[in-house]
């Protein structure tokens, strides 16, 4: 089934290209079917770019889902247009008063920042607050699952020695968990950030269940264990290429990055990088959307019931 979108949306070429059903409003609106309302809160500067790998994921799935795009409204974007964000995006004031059947929120290049510091921080936590309300079942990526994990449960985020970038194999602690089902026992995410979280941490609530997790690159999904929230630390949503457009704008800014690990054949980053990921990123979207929003959600949407106090 189809992801529904606006008209409009430059997403719909590259995702009409490579034959993943959208479907416009025009057609959504005659048909009798309650799609699921997802919200893609996009903190990320390549928001184009965000968009087109999230609604390919959510696209490939046999469920209707109708989405909208959120955007921080206290933040001065600098590399979306203003016009594809007042055609595209809403604000929190413009949603606040409605419930999803799910929600994500994306990751953001400000690891290194402290939380209270990031421009736009209190805005996010009151979005983070209202989604424990609003919203049945709220999937957070890479700095915004280390926000969410500070802001709801106290969990501090610490500074890595280098930046971890690559793809990363990592162990699945819980196969018999439904986020988990249909994975090999091991599985690879990419990731790419400064700042990680310590597993004892995790262990200190008992609410909370470690589902992924690499040798190397430390935790990589966790599960509120009544499935309202996940948090996966890397990005299963990115491109075959965006790890390398990332590499290579950051030597041109003299930052002399590492390479990429396990990431470009016989690393030379003249070589095209192996689409190895794929089809587990779109595993844990299906397995999110199928267990923990269709099955779970209610059908009148305004009957969703806060998990906190």
């Amino acid at each position: 089934m189809p992801i529904r979108i606006q008209n409009s949306l430059p997403a719909i070429k590259q995702l009409e290209a490579e034959n993943i059903f959208v479907m416009t409003d025009e057609r959504a609106d005659s048909q009798d079917i309650r799609p699921l309302k997802i919200l893609i809160l996009n903190l990320m500067p390549t928001k184009l770019e965000t968009e087109t790998q999230l609604l390919r994921l959510l696209g490939n799935t046999p469920l209707q889902v109708d989405v909208e795009l959120l955007r921080a409204a206290t933040h001065v974007s600098k590399n979306a247009p203003l016009d594809h964000l007042t055609t595209f995006y809403k604000t929190f004031d413009e949603i606040k008063d409605r419930h999803y059947d799910g929600m994500i929120i994306t990751g953001a290049p400000v690891e290194l920042i402290e939380f209270e510091e990031v421009d736009y921080w209190d805005e996010l936590c009151q979005i983070m607050e209202w989604s424990t309300r609003n919203v049945y079942s709220t999937f957070h990526i890479c700095w915004g699952s280390q926000a969410a994990l500070y802001y709801h449960y106290g969990i501090p985020k610490y500074k890595l020695d280098e930046k971890l970038s690559g793809i990363y194999v990592h162990r699945v602690m819980n196969t018999f968990h439904p986020l988990m089902r249909n994975f090999d026992d091991k599985i690879l995410i990419p990731h790419s950030r400064y700042t990680g979280i310590h597993r004892s941490e995790i262990r200190k609530h008992e609410e909370l269940e470690i589902l992924a997790s690499s040798n190397i690159a430390g935790v990589a999904i966790v599960a509120n264990k009544n499935g309202r929230q996940f948090f996966v630390m890397g990005h299963a949503e990115y491109d075959r290429n965006t790890l390398a457009n990332e590499y290579f704008r950051d030597r041109n800014k003299g930052i002399n990055p590492e390479l990429p690990y396990n990431y470009f054949p016989g690393n030379d980053p003249r070589a095209l990088p192996a689409l190895t990921w794929r089809s587990y990123a779109s595993i844990l979207y299906s397995n999110w959307l199928n267990y923990f929003v269709y099955q779970q959600t209610p059908y009148k949407i305004e009957d969703i019931k806060s998990f906190k106090g």
